[in-house]
């Protein structure tokens, strides 16, 4: 029996040792951290088994969190292509038309086809020309190929033009498109491999970037130690926080992170336990705080959705595989002039496959790196999606970094008010001391007076004189009326 004798926790599989967890116990109650415990089945070769949250305890303040996070209540000051343009009306285009014109295609069919040909401004010569070519002077745009596909001419369609293709001249423009453009062989299959040979370089533009995005991020998730040092801090604030069964925690769901901001502190409701891990950090664990740089890639990590990213990859794998199909039917028919689909369409696929298997390569690897990473933290990586994963660490990203600015607005609102207050002492101690400056100039003025009066009587003789003590009250009332002048001056603000 591990620990002295001492069972392994409810739940932990046979052979794992789990040390005794040694938390110390608040003097009061506080308030809750609402998290979600890893099951201790799950914690064997994850980031839990090398995080010891003892050694933490022994750096934090328990008696400030205590205060801080009391479940009794006090209030103090405390510190977010599909174009609709084929419904442009061109009703004048067909109702220009000669009445006579044979069409055999469903009105409305053609009407739209009309429409898409007056846009493309290509001859029925110059389209088979175009597709023949694989379209080496780039007269047909992606999106007009698109278009193309919903026109592609139907067995029935055929069947009822070659009825009438002695009435070729009398056909209406759509019919005379769908005419020409069926004797093409395999003008559908043409049509596809065009189309997808010319978004090929564009899907793959767009996969590249979300593959080498979770690649990057399941990396950086994956050897961040100051993200790791991050969980250890908040778990010992869990489990010095929480009672009974919420706590004695050897691991908690990332899920977690995003609720560390819901509890509120009983000094000032303004302020989060998120609001003073930031805080505990700046102070005990600053190095903690680069944990933000090490995770640059999480962001972009958080849009990728696997789903959607591996039916991408499947659609231009089954899309490289029917080109590749018609490459073969192709080489072994007669070519007819101008054809070009054998020589351009192999050398396509000689470059897209290269292309395609690299992304398919970086893809395999990636998925394994985003399964270390989701196993890294005892998640279940079948429930788990990249975006769902990485979406929860960016937002704490988020939360984070505004937390911080939170913190810095009330320290500088905090210096301010204490700058405030420091200013108005001063000028209060100033005008203190002006007024006793006044005082003591008044009384020291009324007592040289009296002295020079006697001084300047004597030498005058006039100390004999009967009208001395009349001297003495005219230089009182003189002394008098300078004390009142002065005290109606101003007096001047300090500057600092």
């Amino acid at each position: 029996m591990p620990m002295g004798g001492i069972p392994p926790p409810p739940g932990a599989p046979l052979g794992l040792s789990l040390k005794q967890k040694n938390i110390p116990q608040p003097a009061n109650a506080l308030k809750s951290f609402n998290w979600s415990k890893l099951a201790e089945n799950k914690l064997e070769g994850t980031v839990w088994m090398d995080v010891d949250d003892a050694k933490v305890f022994k750096i934090l303040d328990l008696d400030d969190i205590e205060k801080t996070f009391s479940a009794y209540q006090r209030q103090q000051d405390f510190f977010l292509i599909n174009n609709s343009k084929q419904k442009e009306a061109e009703d004048d285009t067909l109702s220009s038309k000669k009445v006579k014109e044979l069409s055999v295609i469903d009105g409305r069919r053609a009407q739209n086809c009309n429409i898409l040909l007056s846009r493309l401004k290509l001859s029925n010569e110059e389209m088979k020309r175009a597709i023949l070519t694989m379209d080496e002077q780039e007269d047909l745009p992606k999106d007009m190929l698109e278009q193309l596909l919903k026109f592609v001419p139907e067995k029935s369609d055929v069947d009822l033009l070659e009825e009438h293709k002695h009435e070729l001249d009398r056909m209406a423009k759509p019919d005379r498109f769908f005419y020409e453009m069926s004797r093409i062989n395999h003008y559908q299959q043409r049509l596809q491999s065009l189309y997808f040979k010319k978004k090929f370089a564009e899907r793959i533009a767009e996969i590249k970037p979300k593959v080498e995005a979770l690649s990057r991020a399941s990396k950086e998730i994956l050897h961040s130690k100051n993200l790791k040092q991050l969980l250890e801090v908040v778990l010992a604030f869990g489990n010095y926080m929480n009672k009974g069964q919420r706590g004695n925690a050897y691991g908690f769901k990332v899920s977690s992170l995003n609720k560390i901001a819901d509890t509120k502190s009983s000094i000032d409701k303004n302020i989060t336990l998120l609001h003073y891990l930031i805080t505990i950090l700046e102070k005990k664990y600053p190095k903690v705080l680069m944990f933000q740089e090490d995770l640059k890639s999480l962001s972009e990590a958080a849009k990728v959705n696997m789903t959607e990213m591996e039916k991408d990859i499947g659609n231009l794998r089954s899309g490289l595989k029917n080109v590749e199909s018609e490459l073969e039917f192709q080489k072994n028919r007669p070519q007819q002039h101008g054809d070009k689909f054998v020589s351009v369409v192999s050398q396509f696929i000689t470059v897209a496959s290269f292309s395609f298997s690299d992304v398919e390569d970086s893809l395999i690897e990636a998925k394994e790196l985003f399964l270390r990473a989701v196993k890294h933290f005892g998640e279940d990586a079948s429930k788990m999606q990249p975006d769902e994963f990485f979406g929860i660490f960016d937002q704490f990203l988020q939360s984070f970094a505004e937390a911080q600015q939170e913190n810095e607005n009330m320290r500088k609102r905090k210096e301010e008010e204490e700058r405030r207050a420091k200013m108005e002492a001063q000028l209060k101690e100033q005008r203190e001391k002006e007024r006793k400056a006044r005082k003591a100039k008044a009384n020291g003025e009324d007592d040289g007076g009296e002295f020079d009066d006697l001084v300047s009587a004597l030498r005058s003789g006039e100390v004999f004189d009967k009208d001395l003590s009349k001297m003495k009250r005219n230089r009182k009332r003189i002394n008098s009326q300078n004390t009142d002048a002065s005290r109606e001056r101003p007096v001047t603000k300090l500057n600092f």
